[in-house]
């Protein structure tokens, strides 16, 4: 989000699950949790509460459709992917490095439909407009980032519109940055290496 906004920051890598890690939250952010945004004395812990804090004082609110209907969809839309889909964060942790295999439990094959379904749906409607979920670049399209790339690492096929959608983020410059700094990275947390490695 900061980087789409073309906002000056810096950003602290830490090693996660480790003591230096929570030392150095201790003093940062009350849940010990990345990611957490630090603006003077402001402090932001919750990912959706980071985007809509950018978007509020830094990008004039840009980063939600301007239509109130598309508005409310686009909210519903990254509310149900950062308080849902509990299958595919537990079962196919974020992975960028990894090209990995899993079996898929019926809870993960119900998360898979539903965010093919939003992909989909919103890419037929919106692709003339811009390709994203809502045409433009938005704050819905920040929180499905992450379920792309997981998608990408365990090499899930979905429908048409849906892997058009995939295209569309993976060719995002800011995200290609990201994924090439994640494969520049070293550290393993084990819990992340789920499943088997695949071809």
């Amino acid at each position: 989000m900061l980087a789409k906004s073309g906002i000056d920051f810096n950003e602290v890598q830490l090693v996660l699950d480790t003591p230096e890690f929570y030392q150095r939250l201790e003093s940062v952010t009350p849940t010990l949790k990345v990611p957490t945004l630090v603006d003077d004395s402001t402090v932001v812990w919750d990912s959706l509460a980071i985007c809509e804090y950018i978007n509020d004082a830094y990008s004039l609110g840009k980063y939600w459709p301007t239509n109130t209907a598309q508005r409310a969809k686009a909210r519903a839309i990254a509310c149900e992917m950062h308080s849902g889909f509990n299958g595919v964060r537990n079962e196919m942790p974020m992975n960028i490095r990894a090209k990995r295999c899993v079996v898929l439990s019926e809870q993960v094959k119900q998360d898979i439909a539903r965010i093919e379904q939003i992909w989909s749906e919103q890419y037929n409607e919106y692709a003339a407009q811009g390709g994203w979920l809502f045409g433009q670049w938005s704050i819905a399209d920040a929180m499905f980032a992450p379920v792309v790339l997981r998608f990408k690492t365990y090499g899930i096929t979905v429908n048409s519109a849906a892997t058009n959608y995939m295209e569309q983020v993976l060719n995002c410059p800011v995200l290609q940055r990201w994924v090439e700094e994640a494969l520049m990275e070293t550290d393993i947390v084990a819990i992340d290496e789920a499943g088997e490695e695949r071809e």
